[in-house]
């Protein structure tokens, strides 16, 4: 059930809107939603929350790209002439609404998602939240910012290239970038359709991935969207294994930025993780296809037709970059696709044996005159570092990493698709936080009370399939455990009803369904997975130990777990 916050809604949008008036930033949205309303819909809320309505996000302040739909509002991919009333809200955004979420409004963006910059719209560019000489990042500009200035607790943008990481870097705040398609784009207008994702920017991963785990699940209105595998990785390794670029791929950055990239890489050292040197050159070769390639059709089968009708109702670089792409044969665009099914396997190789890859979120922080004198060159720069993880079907989380060049500087995540947790996790070492529920909502619980306990010989069995630690747990008075002569030593654990056995504290894991299938297929005798009944009367799926066999056992039951019975030698 939600606990009631402890600043109730209606104080919330009131504060947010007194923030609003405060910073004084209006190109960060192109319709903002009057206070009344938003009022009026968290003093509703806040009578949900009395009521004991269950909300996770209650009161949570959204900022919405717009390019996303919201029912209500004009949806203008910041371009007047394409404006159009939507009928109802995009998925994701009705999802967070359902959650208790409060919507302030529409940001500004690079003109149809077309850009890393924020400079690109007829509303004006989107100065940088600390330094506003220089330029906020793109295409979620607004969205980043009204984050950034402590407007809207989250924001929703949308990811191509780039666009829901590199303002997170430029303003020092989160982007989560998720795997493609686990987020529906129902109510999205899309960008390059195969590669467009919708993210989240936060002050924090928790809240980040909060919003995420609300909003993530397929649509019958996006075919493109996907489902957790029964096999997904719930978690990073204690000790995981990052692939990081060597010198000559760091080149785009000024000493001050490398030098800022090598500390975070010592931060993760220093967290357990460890670091290996790889050639990331083809990764970044193949970035270039998504707009040196043919794949740049897909900007024109998105909103090409519109801008051939009245090319001057768009920004003129994006006209240009869209426009360009009416020219490409059917050819081009096949053998790019050929060539980049070749880049996948390649990136698979690469990162084979790694947990994660770890790179600068982006290479400089330019000044907003600097982008408007060469918008094409300059912008091109920024997605460095980006542009190839949609291609090549990747997850990646931008997390602030201290500062170079006077400005925020960042660092990027990156892991296989469906590998969201475990890079959630790696960054979490990054940022200092403590990693919150596992973002699947697929995982099945199990207690263990052995030699798959933290530090014991079979619990890599456990972290090898990506099943994350859970806590301490405590069965009823109710069982009996006994050490069995097996090797490697573990203990058996019996039922045998209240009074004639004590209490026996575990571990309790959350995996996959795949690995809890593959736990079930290979388990030896005398072992086998039941239900257990836990001290406070629920009940959880663990090993137990068939009577006859425990009975020929050493009762250690007065020990209270295995690991306290090791401790005294007996074994």
């Amino acid at each position: 059930m939600t606990q009631a916050p402890t600043v109730s809604c209606a104080e919330r949008v009131i504060d947010a809107y007194r923030r609003i008036a405060e910073a004084d930033r209006p190109e960060i949205w192109i319709t903002l939603r009057p206070e009344t309303d938003v009022l009026a819909e968290a003093r509703e809320l806040d009578r949900r929350i009395a009521a004991g309505t269950d909300l996770p996000l209650a009161g949570t302040l959204v900022a919405v790209k717009d390019n996303i739909d919201v029912a209500g509002l004009p949806t203008t991919a910041a371009c007047p002439d394409y404006a159009y009333p939507p009928g109802s809200s995009a998925t994701a955004v009705q999802r967070l609404v359902d959650a208790g979420a409060l919507v302030l409004g529409k940001t500004n963006l690079d003109q149809f998602a077309t850009g890393l910059v924020g400079t690109r719209s007829p509303y004006g560019p989107v100065r940088n939240a600390l330094r506003p000489e220089k330029i906020s990042g793109g295409s979620s500009s607004g969205s980043a910012v009204a984050v950034a200035l402590g407007i809207a607790d989250i924001a929703l943008g949308t990811d191509t290239a780039g666009s829901g990481r590199v303002p997170a870097a430029l303003n020092g705040i989160v982007g989560i970038k998720p795997t493609l398609g686990l987020v529906p784009t129902t109510g999205v207008v899309p960008a390059a359709r195969s590669y467009d994702a919708v993210t989240v920017f936060a002050h924090t991963l928790t809240e980040a991935q909060q919003a995420l785990a609300v909003m993530i699940g397929p649509d019958e209105g996006d075919p493109l969207s996907r489902t957790w595998p029964d096999d997904v990785r719930l978690s990073a390794p204690e000790h995981p294994r990052i692939a990081i670029p060597g010198d000559v791929d760091l080149a785009p950055l000024s000493p001050e930025a490398q030098a800022a990239f090598r500390t975070a890489v010592k931060r993760l050292e220093a967290a357990g993780a460890e670091a290996t040197v790889i050639d990331v050159s083809p990764l970044l070769q193949a970035a270039r296809l998504l707009y040196d390639g043919a794949l740049v059709a897909e900007r024109y089968a998105a909103v090409g037709e519109f801008i051939a009708r009245d090319p001057s109702a768009a920004d003129p670089t994006v006209a240009g970059i869209i426009l360009a792409a009416a020219e490409l044969p059917a050819h081009a665009l096949a053998a790019d696709q050929e060539r980049l099914d070749g880049y996948k396997a390649l990136a698979r190789r690469l990162l084979s044996g790694y947990d994660a890859m770890l790179l600068p979120t982006t290479t400089e922080h330019p000044d907003i005159a600097a982008v408007q004198a060469d918008p094409v060159t300059v912008n091109s720069r920024l997605g460095t570092y980006t542009n190839f993880v949609n291609l090549l079907d990747l997850a990646a989380v931008a997390v602030p990493a201290g500062e170079a060049d006077g400005s925020p500087f960042g660092v990027s995540v990156i892991t296989r698709a469906f590998e969201d947790q475990p890079a959630l996790d790696i960054a979490a070492f990054l940022t200092g936080e403590q990693a919150p529920t596992p973002l699947p909502g697929t995982g099945v619980d199990l207690a263990v009370f052995g030699a798959h306990l933290r530090g014991q010989p079979l619990n890599r069995q456990l972290t090898e399939t990506g099943a994350r630690y859970a806590g301490e747990v405590t069965t009823a008075a109710a069982y009996r455990l006994t050490a069995l002569t097996t090797e490697p030593p573990k203990p058996g654990l019996v039922r045998v009803g209240p009074g004639a056995g004590g209490p026996i504290t575990g571990e309790r894991w959350t995996l996959s369904p795949a690995a809890l299938g593959r736990f079930l297929a290979a388990l030896p005798s005398p072992m086998s997975l039941g239900r257990i009944e836990l001290a406070d009367g629920t009940w959880v799926l663990g090993f137990q130990c068939d009577p006859h066999t425990a009975s020929t056992g050493t009762d250690i039951t007065h020990h209270g777990d295995w690991r306290t019975y090791l401790a005294t030698g007996a074994s």
